[in-house]
């Protein structure tokens, strides 16, 4: 009989901080048809807000007469400057009411529409000053913050326009042993709101989610499960919680050798 409590003191001490296997599975009810696609129908149309920085880009034929259009790409002068420092210069910031200001174009309204609508847009513009303009549009600040339980938490700067959650999150690093993976903050502002929502990726609901594609300025938060408080705790309790089961399979031991 004091065996048997020496054991279950034992499988209780070595199990109560443990990560359950069902905690650590992503899209554990996912539903995955064989053989079968599906639409999306979620997918968004990133469409341009005030305070994006858009590089934009005039080509033509003849490069001279494409030049005045690119002066907010022309840097020389600056000398060193960094990365994040040379977007300012390469870039078209949306002010806060939703212009532009382009050489010869003048102020153009781009908040509400996406970077294919403005290069039809400026294309059409251009075709007053050169022969078969070619413009290219696109995100110099693009980024989300990816925060909590992941391996690389901080800001994450995007290739694209086109970002679903799970892209961010492995961009981070991947989510830890700790992470609730049943709730997964996203906090959006967009046209002046602020919106939240949780996002279960144990769950197939999370690709129809509207929030499965992320936006401009996103802000992911991972939680952690309640064994994280274990590994935070202070360095006294963590020494115990790691002596604990070598102290009980030392007093299992001695009862043995002493009955």
């Amino acid at each position: 009989m004091r065996l048997f409590t020496l054991l279950l003191a034992l499988v209780t001490i070595t199990t109560s901080g443990c990560v359950s296997y069902k905690e650590l599975v992503n899209f554990d009810s996912v539903r995955v048809p064989q053989g079968k696609t599906e639409d999306i129908e979620n997918a968004l149309e990133l469409r341009i807000q005030p305070r994006d920085l858009l590089r934009i880009e005039v080509e033509s034929v003849d490069p001279a007469a494409a030049a005045p259009f690119n002066e907010a790409g022309n840097i020389g002068g600056l000398g060193q400057v960094s990365n994040q420092n040379l977007q300012l210069f390469q870039g078209q910031l949306v002010d806060q009411d939703g212009f532009i200001d382009l050489p010869l174009l003048g102020r153009i309204e781009v908040a509400g529409m996406t970077v294919e609508s403005l290069q039809q847009l400026i294309r059409g513009k251009l075709k007053t000053y050169i022969i078969d303009p070619v413009v290219s549009v696109r995100y110099l600040n693009f980024k989300v913050t990816v925060l909590g339980e992941v391996g690389l938490p901080g800001v994450v700067p995007l290739p694209n326009s086109r970002v679903t959650i799970l892209e961010a999150i492995g961009m981070a690093g991947d989510l830890t042993d700790y992470a609730n993976r049943s709730s997964v903050l996203i906090v959006r502002e967009q046209d002046g709101e602020r919106s939240y929502k949780r996002l279960n990726l144990q769950s197939d609901e999370v690709f129809a989610s509207e929030y499965y594609y992320l936006k401009q300025n996103d802000v992911i938060y991972v939680e952690p499960i309640k064994a994280r408080t274990a590994t935070v705790s202070d360095p006294g309790q963590r020494l115990l919680s790691y002596l604990s089961p070598v102290l009980s399979i030392a007093g299992i031991v001695i009862a043995l050798v002493t009955r």
